[in-house]
């Protein structure tokens, strides 16, 4: 089976969405199947990744709000080289325009949205959750619920990683919706690479002794991410229980976010992690991860570090609400820093208490390829009445 992933959120210096298109192209292959993934790029070339796996690069215009990412603008050169690919199955990896664009494409595959975003969380909750009843913001946003119903029709599967999600998007109106949770990549994070050795020395940077609680946060550095809400409740849990914060990243709010923790000497900044095995350590050498983000689809980073034997902290709405009950986490309201705040100083006096801290984690998150294998079965159930009836 020949599946091409037209993904607009696909970008050299991308978070989860990368990590999550550079494991299907491996997976595809192992499975058997040709994957080929179209990227809004800086010009036209093709990037092989294997015998069954590249990347067709566009050349397209940059993203206004977020240099790193581009958009497709191109809609003759994007349908152009989906004729070329000719491929069994399609998918769109963004609600936004390219799904209306794939969606219209008047090829014969059938094809699947994967929800790799929650605009309605992400923007529309996130601003006027303060000032309005969600309800009430639905109905106000009626027009991207008719959008998504519209995509709905079109498209033979909707691709929901997250519960919760799921929940909404059917209560929303969509009648295609199919759950099905992503993961880690195998092998790469483990409890077993935890060193206490740089455990100290990243508490030593904190100014905090060994015995003080080591919070890890990673992520983007941008506004849905809610860091200076994560900032604000480590001050507050600091004045109960030694707690030393530690943040992995990088985006356009970078250097807003290290004027924030300037003055603070238990909270620090670390360059950004690109190799994964070193991530991998980080991760396992911490005592919690701590994460603000209510409009996660899935939550990669919190998979990762539920793989790592970390107990996670998190809002209680979300791809990371998910997995930190799924592995009996700590969860806190949604956008507020005070209740933040108070699950981190339970969970580090539960952690004083020797209750709870690494290790202590009830079943891991399963892998990616898990997922893919899946995903892909669901596919070739549509491609082969699709190919009869052809």
């Amino acid at each position: 089976m020949k599946i091409v992933d037209v993904c607009a959120f696909y970008a050299p210096k991308g978070g989860g969405v990368r990590t999550y298109i550079d494991r299907k192209l491996k997976a595809g292959a192992a499975l058997g199947h040709e994957v080929v993934v179209i990227a809004p790029g800086a010009h036209d070339h093709v990037e092989q990744r294997g015998p069954n796996a590249r990347i067709v690069w566009l050349k397209s215009q940059l993203f206004p709000l977020d240099f790193n990412y581009r958009y497709f603008n191109d809609t003759e050169a994007l349908y152009a080289a989906l004729d070329r690919e000719a491929p069994d199955f399609v998918e769109a990896s963004s609600p936004w325009r390219s799904a209306s664009t794939i969606a219209d494409w008047p090829g014969n595959a059938p094809r699947a949205l994967i929800m790799h975003a929650d605009p309605l969380s992400a923007y529309a909750y996130r601003w006027l959750d303060p000032v309005a009843k969600r309800p009430t913001i639905d109905r106000a946003f009626d027009r991207y619920w008719r959008h998504l119903r519209r995509l709905d029709g079109k498209y033979d599967m909707v691709v929901s990683a997250s519960p919760g999600l799921s929940a909404r998007l059917v209560e929303g109106g969509l009648r295609h919706v199919v759950t099905n949770p992503m993961g880690v990549d195998p092998g790469v994070f483990s409890p077993r690479l935890r060193d206490e050795d740089l455990r100290r020395r990243l508490l030593a940077m904190c100014e905090l002794p060994e015995s003080a609680t080591l919070l890890l946060g990673v992520g983007r550095f941008a506004p849905e991410k809610r860091w200076p809400m994560l900032v604000e409740a480590v001050e507050a849990a600091g004045s109960r229980h030694p707690v030393g914060l530690v943040l992995v990243g990088q985006g356009r709010d970078r250097k807003a976010i290290v004027r924030r923790v300037s003055a603070n000497p238990h909270i620090r900044i670390l360059k950004p992690i690109t190799d994964r095995g070193e991530l991998a350590r980080v991760m396992a050498s911490a005592d919690a991860l701590v994460h603000g983000c209510e409009a996660e689809t899935f939550c990669m980073v919190a998979a990762e570090a539920r793989a790592s034997g970390l107990p996670l902290i998190a809002p209680d709405e979300g791809g990371a609400a998910d997995q930190a009950r799924a592995s009996g986490g700590w969860t806190y309201a949604s956008a507020s820093a005070a209740a933040a705040a108070d699950a981190i100083a339970d969970y580090a006096a539960a952690r004083e208490r020797g209750e709870t801290g690494p290790h202590a984690i009830i079943p891991p998150p399963r892998t990616m390829d898990d997922h893919f294998a899946e995903l892909f079965a669901s596919y070739e159930r549509l491609v082969v009445p699709h190919r009869r009836a052809a």
